[in-house]
């Protein structure tokens, strides 16, 4: 019988990013348990951004280690990162247009049988069966997004807020283990945060773990067991976001009252 996975599932050690003379990010060090929300806040410039596309493989750091699920990730691409479970989302949400909202989240499905040769060779037997399952996991998860009105609507044309929670879908049919969410909250309105973030701690009872930058700071509030703060490139503190309230050291850097 396999045993049980222990320990942190993300570990970020002593990690920096140089450009030039600029440290971005100096030094950072913190974890992200399993099946746990932790937040990474922070002032504007405090590195947040940077230190989240270096986890997952967008920027290759300067200096430091990352360890994911037990394997030092440092040096690997971000497709592998994510074939492994680490999958991130960008600021700005990033939709195939021409596709309809369904066919969004379907072409993020890994390890299709169609797209292999075996698949092809034994013909349509070989992977029908598993895109009726595909299609039927997509439509789930458009329920759960209240989104699933639009699953025919071409994604080029949908809202704002609407693409964000496309592309948050289509990470998730990429059956992460960590999702690093950058903002995900940005620009949608307060019924649809509130959705997002009852959709986001259901995830994690079920077993995801979730890191997240974000500016609403109710948000971090309700969602995350553990916040990161950083600034001026360094972990300035981490806690509890009701201990860091009280934080002088963090009210200096950022003010949070």
């Amino acid at each position: 019988m396999a045993l049980a996975a222990t320990g942190p599932l993300l570990e970020v050690d002593h990690l920096e990013k140089h450009y030039g003379g600029v440290r971005a990010v100096d030094g950072i060090s913190f974890t992200v348990e399993r099946g746990s929300i932790t937040g990474l806040i922070g002032p504007n410039g405090a590195g947040k951004s940077t230190a989240l596309a270096m986890i997952g493989g967008f920027v290759q750091p300067s200096g430091g280690r990352i360890r994911f699920d037990g394997v030092d990730i440092t040096g690997m691409a971000m497709h592998a990162r994510a074939r492994i479970g680490l999958v991130r989302t960008f600021q700005m949400a990033r939709v195939f247009g021409n596709l309809t909202t369904l066919e969004n989240l379907l072409v993020a499905a890994p390890r299709q049988r169609g797209e292999r040769a075996a698949g092809v060779v034994g013909g349509r037997r070989a992977w029908r069966s598993q895109e009726k399952e595909l299609v039927s996991e997509a439509q789930a998860m458009l329920e759960t997004f209240s989104m699933a009105q639009k699953a025919n609507d071409l994604a080029g044309t949908l809202s704002g807020g609407q693409k964000r929670a496309v592309e948050i879908m289509r990470a998730l049919m990429m059956q992460p283990k960590l999702l690093l969410l950058d903002e995900p909250m940005a620009g949608l309105s307060p019924s649809l945060s509130r959705h997002l973030e009852d959709v986001l701690l259901k995830l994690a009872d079920g077993g995801l773990s979730l890191l997240l930058v974000e500016h609403e700071l109710e948000t971090v509030d309700k969602l995350c067991g553990k916040v990161v703060v950083m600034a001026q490139g360094k972990v300035l503190s981490e806690g509890r976001m009701s201990e860091l309230r009280l934080s002088r050291e963090v009210q200096d850097a950022y003010v949070i009252g």
